[in-house]
């Protein structure tokens, strides 16, 4: 049932060297590819491609972390007075840590659609621009990127809600003033 493939090789040359008219001692004016060496070289590219995706993706998470941890540091800092008239009118550690946790978190997911607008944009250029070549973007990839940039979110915003919430009232206003 399976095929001979060096054999089918030997015939394909012989008939390409017959319809060419080539004598036995020419050299082959053509080439005889296999395909398993292209598909093994796309894969190859394909890995590597997404290698590149991975990283960048990384980087763009880890940069945008950082990003939302200096935003909510500021954003505790600014509003040190706001979080000492919320304590003493009886708001809890808990609440505060809450409250700028979920302010982390929507910064985040906020910027997670953005970026995945941005590259759903990109990705329909690019095949737009390529003609045969589709660049995809799943459904799984999109689910991960909205995950991770909600995941960052939290992570960035804990250590500034901690420090909101353990702010002292009566120091978080007299700093205010």
């Amino acid at each position: 049932s399976g095929v001979d493939v060096d054999g089918l090789e030997t015939v394909l040359k012989q008939k390409f060297r017959n319809h060419r008219g080539l004598k036995p001692d020419d050299i082959d004016d053509f080439f005889v590819t296999r395909i398993s060496g292209f598909v093994s070289f796309i894969d190859s590219i394909i890995a590597t491609m997404n290698l590149i995706g991975w990283v960048i993706s990384g980087f763009s998470l880890l940069v945008g972390g950082f990003g939302i941890a200096n935003i909510m540091f500021v954003s505790v800092k600014e509003r040190t007075n706001l979080i000492g008239i919320q304590k003493s009118l009886g708001a809890k550690n808990r609440f505060i840590l809450l409250q700028f946790l979920f302010e982390a978190v929507i910064l985040a997911v906020l910027g997670g659609l953005v970026g995945l607008a941005l590259v759903w944009l990109i990705t329909l250029g690019l095949s737009n621009f390529t003609g045969d070549f589709k660049f995809v973007l799943s459904f799984s990839n999109m689910f991960i990127g909205f995950f991770l940039s909600t995941v960052i979110g939290l992570i960035s915003g804990v250590i500034p809600a901690i420090s909101a919430s353990k702010l002292d009232p009566v120091e978080a206003i007299r700093q205010g003033m």
